[in-house]
């Protein structure tokens, strides 16, 4: 086991639902700490499920404030990550180049394997699907599951949420490389990540795996339907024709036609978003972090860095040298009231980005509209990413003890 020694032991026990990225930073953080931890996870192992996560710079100050840094950039595809260009052009014929920003990214699978690696695996506890937990008759929270266990903690921390469901469906497919440069296309997609911005449509492409593989994910809105709907579980994840999404896109440029000419099977996949926003992360001795309490949609690429901040605030505030067993639903609620306001900014914002990246001008010599269009691609990652997350941090702590942080 690499995790470090942990400090003196703090006479409260917290158990984590989830085992995804935002529920292993926790049970790292805390263990180091000195604090007991038991994770429970709903699958057999770690996989690969879900793709890429997008680091923002809010995200790695996080992670590097949490000393966990440098043990997740070790394991990204190719070594240390380097920002790289995220480049937005037209998904009508001609492709113009509308705005150019930069990013950083890494596989789910790698930043899983990086954080497992530093816990005890006695501590992970798979195979167990939470279905509630009570806190009504028991001055501890019970977690129930659906092999008919139960587990009883002083603090539940909620990691695996989601879901309500929106308008948009995405489409994920890959491409072998070798089969990409012979489709003769304009643009060189094999650099790094572009949005191809359409008219109620988008499509995100990323080379993956040393430039070997695209990965395409593909979007589109149905303005038919309004705010969110119901879709039965068994439907979040559906297999697609080719068919069903070339239509879709048939009114886009040559590079579009060419791309999606290559699919030969893809998966249609429900967009997942906490709508509306929660009013409380908080209830209890329970706490809801990342897609738990604001789920958003992937346009920004922020739900794992604003749960890392999550993260970050809520362990520091459970590891603070006066936080008890007796005082921490304090804590919790201070937890609350700094980091809600901030994540659900970040959740709206998320779902308007998804609407920029559909605001292609109907005409291609509308200089007004494409200049708008510039504008709101160039400010969108400006309060998720320029965060002064230590004045946050430091927020927080303060609050711990004043009279009315339970208001």
């Amino acid at each position: 086991m690499t995790v470090d020694e942990p400090q003196a032991r703090k006479a409260f026990h917290v158990a984590i639902v989830g085992g995804g990225p935002c529920g292993l930073v926790c049970a790292v953080y805390l263990i180091r700490a000195g604090i007991k931890v038991d994770v429970f996870e709903s699958a057999s192992q770690f996989g690969e499920v879900g793709a890429g996560i997008w680091l923002g710079p809010n995200a790695l100050r996080a992670l590097d404030v949490m000393g966990l840094k440098d043990a997740i950039i070790a394991h990204a595809d190719g070594g240390v990550p380097a920002l790289t260009p995220f480049t937005f052009v037209s998904a009508k014929k001609g492709h113009q180049l509308i705005h150019s920003d930069k990013t950083l990214g890494i596989h789910r699978a790698e930043c899983l394997e990086a954080l497992s690696e530093l816990l005890d695996p006695a501590v992970i506890h798979f195979n167990k699907r939470c279905t509630y937990v009570s806190q009504e008759n028991s001055p501890r929270p019970v977690m129930h599951f659906k092999d008919g266990t139960s587990f009883e903690a002083d603090i539940v921390i909620g990691t695996d949420g989601i879901k309500s469901l929106l308008r948009t469906v995405a489409y994920r497919a890959l491409f072998q490389f070798n089969d990409v440069r012979r489709m003769d296309m304009q643009l060189d997609l094999s650099r790094h990540p572009h949005c191809f911005v359409g008219m109620d449509k988008h499509i995100i492409t990323v080379p993956i795996q040393g430039g070997k593989i695209l990965n395409v994910v593909i979007f589109y809105t149905d303005r038919s339907l309004s705010g969110s709907v119901e879709i039965p579980p068994n439907q979040w994840v559906a297999t697609a024709s080719k068919e069903e999404v070339l239509g879709k896109f048939s009114d886009c440029g040559p590079d579009v036609q060419k791309l999606l000419s290559l699919i030969k099977t893809c998966h249609k996949w429900c967009i997942h978003a906490i709508d509306p926003p929660l009013k409380s992360f908080v209830k209890g001795h329970i706490a809801l972090v990342g897609d738990s309490a604001h789920a958003m949609c992937p346009h920004l690429g922020s739900g794992f860095g604003q749960g890392i901040e999550d993260a970050l605030i809520l362990c520091r505030l459970l590891t603070h040298p006066t936080t008890d067993a007796f005082n921490v639903q304090e804590a919790l609620q201070v937890y609350d009231r700094v980091c809600r306001p901030r994540a659900n900014m970040v959740l709206s914002r998320s779902t308007w980005a998804g609407e920029v990246y559909e605001a292609l001008p109907c005409k291609v010599d509308d200089n007004a509209e494409f200049e708008t269009l510039r504008s709101s691609l160039a400010v969108l990652w400006e309060p998720v990413w320029h965060h002064d997350l230590h004045k946050h941090l430091a927020t927080a702590v303060d609050m711990l003890g004043m009279p009315d942080s339970e208001g």
